[in-house]
């Protein structure tokens, strides 16, 4: 019920009388004013007039999982929503609920995250108020070899969902960052548990620099903020929720095919390696070359300076920009 609250106030132009909600949610008032009091004790500012009823003045930066379901239009996906203070990992906390049976598209998400990953054991905090920690449950009914792909279906939702929200001309550094100014904002991390042929369940986790006005020493050469970017804050909310509603999209054309032949095109549009010079970091071989961006498989397609064509898969391989990082 707050949830449908909050979007019935929200999309209203005009106050939106009590005797309107008694009978849209079939309760009494006496409910519905419990509900408005539960959200002002959250930090919304609500006006009541008496004969006209009420009208949402101001929105919190808060995320919350009936914040996000009264923003979201998905059919399924993030429908199920996990709202937590704080936590180690949302990663870590997707796969315990994963292991108790929770329900495919559940979205685990946390205002303050303490011990969350990047690749490669990196790690990747989350200050109380300011970014996007989330992690989304799938359960695919793909083979396991090729879930390598939805980290790039994520890269591309949360790309596409900055723009839409923000504006910003958002891309991707192949495979996974999404980058803005030509700094990093958003990592993805992706993790599976499944059988020889089987998958179980995989996770996958973004953290999104959206709030944060600065960096530690170390990284922040190459990690930025949209808010820093934009030059004001973005309700972290409605960037969630976008983010899921693109991914809901690109994931349900990936389960066609299984591959990215149907949305290969959209990817590199916005991949900001493509068509520029590239240094690969390959264990034990290192090289340059210019790329056309992926094929079908999600591969980065990299013409050599000797003239030979290869296929990059990411694995344990980097690639950064000739001069830097992108």
């Amino acid at each position: 019920m707050k949830a449908e609250l909050l979007r019935i106030l929200r999309e209203s132009e005009s106050y939106v009388s009590g005797q309107q909600l008694c009978e849209h949610f079939g309760v009494s008032r006496t409910a519905v004013w419990k509900v408005i009091r539960q959200l002002k004790e959250e930090g919304y500012e609500i006006e009541a007039v008496k004969n006209k009823g009420y009208r949402i003045c101001e929105i919190p930066d808060v995320m919350t999982a009936e914040e996000i379901r009264s923003r979201i239009h998905t059919r399924w996906m993030a429908q199920s929503c996990l709202y937590l203070e704080s936590v180690d990992s949302t990663n870590s906390y997707a796969k315990r609920i994963a292991e108790e049976g929770a329900a495919e598209g559940t979205l685990v998400i946390a205002d303050e995250q303490i011990g969350g990953r990047g690749r490669r054991g990196r790690g990747w905090e989350t200050p109380k108020g300011t970014n996007i920690a989330m992690t989304l449950l799938l359960r695919p009914q793909i083979r396991p070899e090729h879930a390598s792909r939805l980290t790039l279906l994520m890269a591309m939702a949360a790309a596409q969902g900055i723009r839409k929200v923000t504006g910003l001309d958002a891309g991707i550094k192949w495979p996974n960052d999404v980058v803005v100014c030509g700094k990093k904002v958003c990592g993805i991390l992706t993790e599976m548990n499944a059988e020889i042929d089987y998958i179980n369940y995989v996770v996958i986790g973004a953290g999104i620099n959206v709030n944060q006005g600065s960096f530690p020493e170390e990284i922040r050469q190459t990690a930025g903020s949209l808010s820093v970017e934009l030059g004001k804050k973005i309700p972290r909310a409605e960037l969630a929720a976008s983010i899921m509603e693109e991914l809901e999209r690109i994931y349900e054309i990936f389960l066609q095919t299984e591959d990215l032949s149907a949305l290969y095109e959209e990817y590199n549009k916005i991949c900001v390696n493509r068509g520029h010079q590239i240094r690969v970091l390959e264990p034990g071989n290192e090289y340059t070359g210019t790329t056309t961006g992926i094929n079908k498989n999600g591969e980065l397609v990299v013409r050599k300076e000797n003239g030979e064509t290869v296929n990059v898969y990411a694995g344990e391989v980097s690639v950064r920009g000739l001069y830097g990082y992108v």
